[in-house]
């Protein structure tokens, strides 16, 4: 992508608004720990992103923290947290936001005549009023201060100019109009912006704002119908993830704005190679993955299997292809590195990828790469973001597994014993199960003593061949009926597996407050 000094001419800027963290997170099986949440921050903030939207401050203490310590951490875009139009949220989401190089207090409150009556119990008048006032008390802390018109497109259009022409008089910088449960079309879209431009004036004077749902599966179409008609922002996430069908995914706006930039005459400050790894990063943390035919970054979306287009691609790529692989930040590429390398070139190499870790992590990932590296015959880039990425996401290690005994076979039950070190402590356990892993999952259940449930396993390789690495995802129900994710890397699948398992049982442990009251 272009930087800001090479904008083309006339082409407009669009900002992206990344609430990944916020809405995305908000989604089943999305939760991530702070550590997570900091580390996806990093990478929105290395792709360009101009606002995170970090979290809802007074939902909860852990999100206040998550929110508190981004704001503090991140210097180079904008970090935004939310409020409802209320003094005690507005407090809590300055409170957290203080510190942060450039914050923005973001603030919402429905206008449609079905949330009025049925949610907020509110007259339009008090509404009005409302979203006035509190715009006004967020901008006695923060100069820059967002007003969302929830549901705004299920809105009485007079009333929402009026509201949008209230809360802009009283100190608003920009203006969301979210279609809140994704029910616009593009066409009427279009027309909703350029209507509600034209009945509330003021909105021209500042940034105006989409924030789309994917329910009908529209949510990247309908923002792109209200960039066409003038928004100078977008609302997205990585992935699409969100609530429900989840919200425009940002992946597939910018890159439709980046390939058909003439159509559009609009580009972002997106760095566009950071594209997949920001993807897969959060893949990594929650555990989720894309479907394969997913636009943009699902694992199919530059396959050819057909003959015809293989013979196409392979005369020129555009035939088959509108974008290259290189313009997302996909590569194929051999990590020339081996058993007897050092870790000034280990380390050099995981920087050129784009991470940065302390010396602990790289000291611990380095560990990872040795021991890979006399398994493997080539160790690959993916291979090293696969240690790297696990690395520096890594909860506090409660429980560790120091070694496995699996029994298994069509004519026997399955059995496994499992030792596991908490400190110096050793703890071991045998059960049974329907299978290997049954069993080897139930016997972590026994060490830790609790009845935790496998809501969901994948397994994937991170590489081709048949020394690959083993990725296996993990989704843990604890008895709380917390959903955690968990990750572990190896070239034998069931020990990847069992230290998924382990990995989400800490990530209960920190979540929870469990690393040190049972002890």
């Amino acid at each position: 992508m272009k930087d800001k000094d090479k904008r083309q001419t006339g082409f407009a800027n669009v900002k992206i608004f990344d609430t990944t963290l916020r809405d995305g997170e908000q989604s089943p099986g999305m939760s991530m720990n702070l550590k997570e949440k900091i580390e996806m921050a990093k990478q929105l903030e290395r792709m360009g992103v101009d606002i995170i939207e970090a979290g809802f401050a007074i939902s909860s203490p852990g999100d206040f923290v998550s929110v508190q310590t981004i704001a503090s951490t991140l210097k180079n875009c904008t970090v935004a947290g939310l409020a409802r139009a209320a003094v005690k949220d507005i407090d809590k989401a300055w409170e957290a936001l203080k510190e942060a190089e450039d914050p923005r207090i973001h603030i919402f409150l429905a206008t449609s005549p079905l949330h009025m009556e049925y949610k907020l119990r509110m007259t339009p008048d008090q509404v009005y009023e409302q979203a006035a006032a509190m715009t006004a008390y967020a901008k006695k802390y923060c100069a820059n201060v967002e007003f969302s018109a929830e549901d705004a497109t299920r809105s009485d259009i007079g009333f929402l100019a009026k509201v949008i022409e209230g809360v802009i008089a009283a100190g608003a910088t920009a203006v969301n109009l979210p279609d809140t449960v994704g029910y616009t079309t593009p066409e009427e879209n279009y027309r909703f912006f350029m209507n509600i431009r034209e009945k509330a004036p003021s909105l021209n004077k500042i940034v105006i704002s989409a924030h789309c749902h994917n329910d009908l599966g529209l949510g990247v179409a309908n923002s792109l119908a209200a960039i066409r008609a003038g928004v100078t922002q977008v609302e997205c996430t990585i992935n699409g993830i969100g609530e429900r069908a989840g919200n425009a995914a940002m992946e597939e706006i910018v890159m439709a704005l980046y390939v058909r930039k003439e159509e559009y005459r609009a580009e972002t400050n997106i760095i566009t190679t950071e594209i997949a790894r920001s993807s897969n990063l959060l893949t990594r943390i929650t555990g989720v993955k894309v479907q394969p035919n997913k636009a943009i970054v699902g694992e199919n979306a530059f396959a050819h299997e057909a003959g015809i287009h293989q013979h196409g691609v392979m005369q020129n790529p555009l035939t088959y292809e509108i974008m290259t692989p290189a313009s997302i930040g996909l590569k194929e590429s051999n990590l020339v590195l081996g058993k007897h390398s050092g870790k000034h070139a280990f380390g050099q190499r995981v920087e050129s990828l784009g991470y940065t870790l302390s010396e602990s992590e790289m000291i611990t990932a380095f560990e990872k790469f040795k021991v890979l590296a006399d398994k493997k015959k080539q160790v690959y880039d993916k291979d090293i973001e696969a240690i790297v990425a696990k690395e520096s996401v890594q909860v506090p290690k409660t429980f560790a597994l120091k070694n496995f005994v699996i029994n298994s076979g069509n004519t026997i039950t399955s059995t496994a014993a499992i030792a596991l070190m908490r400190g110096n402590r050793q703890f071991e356990r045998v059960a049974g199960g329907d299978g290997p892993l049954d069993a080897a999952f139930k016997a972590i259940n026994k060490i830790v003593g609790m009845n935790l449930s496998l809501e969901d396993y994948k397994l994937n390789a991170v590489t081709e061949g048949e020394d690959a690495m083993g990725d296996a995802l993990v989704l843990v129900k604890s008895e709380k009926s917390n959903v955690y994710s968990g990750r572990g890397l190896s070239t034998d699948i069931t020990e990847a597996s069992i230290n998924a398992y382990i990995n989400a049982v800490n990530k209960m442990y920190y979540a929870e407050g469990r690393c040190k009251s049972d002890e």
